[in-house]
């Protein structure tokens, strides 16, 4: 495997630097949570803005720590498919599986359809006929993976486009949300409202605000081609990410300079609000129709990566309907995965709700994090001679912060944030499991009995606890 992963490093062209790498990060973490979470986030805490903006630091802290640990394994293992691949490479095939099966099934639909939600309820808004919510929600799904069905090259435009367009409102309301606020709001008191617990509301704020920060995933697919990744990487992430959060940071004051907390948890759209309130109703509607294209590429980013891990399944054989999702149309894109993605999100949309979408899909996506960090501590003891163009940096410190970070908040999240969110977590948690049975089914040629599926369940929880146990025995022993 070594030889293997320095001949894959050698082929990629080492041209990025510091400044190409860190505007990479920004651009590929910032998206669409930072202009509608902070109402989940104040709903939490009852209508209070203290929690939320230490909340805000915090995950961005967990954030820097998860991308400087996740790098590792993936600038060791540089293969398409991302986390999957990690987590097949690490464990093996089963887990790898029910990873990209999360991804095809929960995770990329479930943050789909929450786009397309959130963006439905910002153009109905607009329009002013709230009735259109489902049609235009399930309409933009479908017009942007046919979009992508076209080409790579128009899906690449749209990134690039909607990125300069996500800054645009982002600069304007930091900005002019100072030079117009009142500033009398409250901001880092009280904590939290009287009847609310900060233990029992810090998981399900975490788990809110970890959806503005997601994509940091996908940082360590710089290390082939930058020019010093192990000097260079770290910086990339960590001054990166620390932007993002500072950016976050800022307009969520802005925000509060603005409106209270109180008065952001109404609404679904807390930006738009904002910018209604700095420049009038005329002003906010433009700032809107920036969210929206924002939301839009946000969108479309989804459904471009989405598409590649069924792909990569298919490709693998072990995806029901493999033959079809493996196919290439004449673009040289996999029309039919674009196709299953995007139904299967126009099935979640159909739920119209936002917050409860992305905590279902970040919550599933977390436990698999969770298991790429123990990962990197597992390759390590196992494989010290594998290949690595960037180690992350003061070891094993900074992978356990991210492993029990992630586990506090994935815990918390199933156990300890009421019964709502309990049984949100137990349905993720279900949806992902159903790949147990699919992947014995596909690998045991379809000659399988009920008693077999459950002999390779019972095998395959015990495969998957053993890595948890695993962890431990390394830390402590």
């Amino acid at each position: 495997m070594e030889n293997r992963q320095s001949i894959e490093n050698e082929k990629l062209k080492k041209e990025l630097g510091l400044s190409a790498a860190l505007s990479t990060v920004v651009g590929m973490v910032i998206g669409a949570g930072v202009f509608f979470k902070p109402q989940s986030v104040y709903m939490s805490t009852g209508g209070e803005p203290g929690l939320g903006i230490i909340a805000w630091i915090v995950a961005g802290i967990i954030t820097i720590t998860a991308g400087l640990t996740a790098a590792e394994v993936s600038a060791a293992i540089p293969k398409t498919g991302g986390m999957m691949i990690y987590i097949k490479e690490i464990y093996g095939d089963k887990l790898g599986f029910l990873t990209g099966w999360m991804q095809t099934v929960l995770f990329f639909p479930g943050t789909i359809a929450a786009l397309g939600v959130i963006f439905a309820e910002q153009a109905t808004s607009l329009i002013g006929n709230s009735s259109l919510l489902l049609p235009i929600a399930v309409g933009i799904i479908m017009i942007v993976a046919g979009l992508n069905t076209l080409g790579s090259k128009i899906g690449g435009s749209i990134q690039t486009v909607s990125t300069v367009c996500k800054l645009i409102p982002l600069v304007l309301i930091m900005v002019f949300g100072f030079i117009k606020g009142s500033g009398e709001n409250g901001i880092v008191q009280p904590l939290v409202g009287e009847s609310v617990s900060v233990g029992s509301v810090l998981g399900q704020v975490l788990i809110a605000i970890l959806f503005a920060y997601d994509g940091w995933i996908n940082v360590g697919a710089l290390a082939g081609e930058m020019k010093n990744p192990e000097k260079d990487l770290p910086k990339a992430i960590i001054g990166g990410l620390s932007v993002v959060m500072a950016v976050y940071l800022i307009i969520n004051l802005a925000y509060l300079w603005v409106l209270p907390a109180s008065e952001l948890a109404k609404y679904s759209a807390p930006a738009a609000a904002v910018a209604e309130a700095i420049f009038g109703s005329v002003g906010g509607k433009i700032i809107t129709i920036g969210i929206l294209i924002s939301v839009f590429g946000t969108l479309n980013g989804f459904i471009l990566t989405g598409s590649r891990v069924t792909y990569t399944l298919a490709n693998e054989k072990t995806l029901p309907g493999y033959k079809s999702l493996s196919k290439l149309n004449n673009s040289q894109v996999p029309a039919n995965s674009l196709i299953l993605i995007a139904t299967l999100s126009s099935l979640y949309a159909l739920s119209g709700q936002f917050n409860l979408l992305t905590d279902l899909a970040v919550f599933a996506v977390w436990i698999f994090y969770v298991l790429t960090f123990i990962g990197v501590m597992k390759l390590r003891k196992e494989q010290p001679n594998l290949y690595r163009p960037y180690k992350v940096p003061l070891y094993p410190v900074i992978p356990l912060i991210a492993i029990f970070s992630g586990s506090f908040v994935v815990i918390n999240q199933l156990l300890f944030s009421g019964m709502k969110t309990t049984m949100i977590s137990v349905g993720g948690l279900i949806i992902t499991a159903i790949g147990i049975p699919v992947y014995s089914y596909m690998t045991k040629n379809k000659k399988i009995n009920l008693e077999q599926i459950i002999e390779n369940s019972k095998i395959f929880s015990f495969e998957f606890f053993y890595t948890i146990i695993y962890f431990f025995n390394f830390i402590f022993y």
